[in-house]
């Protein structure tokens, strides 16, 4: 695996890893993600553990789009140490972005895991 460079991901794609590679690091959580929906804004977010309350960050990402307004999702990054994607992140992303949503899943070092559809 290489790092990724500007010219394997497209300008906007780019800015969505290094979106959800800051979101990570700033709390140190075990993932963080970033996406961008239908009209181009950009919403990031970290796991977030607590007594309680657990969220991926891929839901909470949707759920910041969704609780914006958004009524779609254009793609998707999720920066974590395994190229898992669980099933409930799946559903959380189609359940905003509908089928067929790009979702790249990058190790916190900046390699692509994965590159699937929702």
């Amino acid at each position: 695996m290489s790092e990724l460079t500007g010219g394997d991901l497209s300008p906007e794609d780019a800015k969505l890893v290094t979106l959800a590679r800051g979101a990570r690091a700033r709390v140190g959580a075990a993932e963080g993600a970033a996406l961008r929906d239908e009209t181009g804004r950009t919403y990031s977010a970290s796991t977030v553990s607590l007594d309680g309350l657990t969220v991926s960050a891929a839901g909470l990402a949707v759920a910041q789009a969704a609780s914006s307004g958004s009524r779609g999702i254009e793609a998707i990054v999720i920066v974590r140490s395994d190229a898992e994607v669980t099933e409930q992140d799946l559903v959380e992303i189609r359940a905003l972005g509908g089928p067929n949503v790009p979702v790249l899943v990058v190790s916190p070092a900046g390699h692509m895991l994965v590159s699937a559809v929702s």
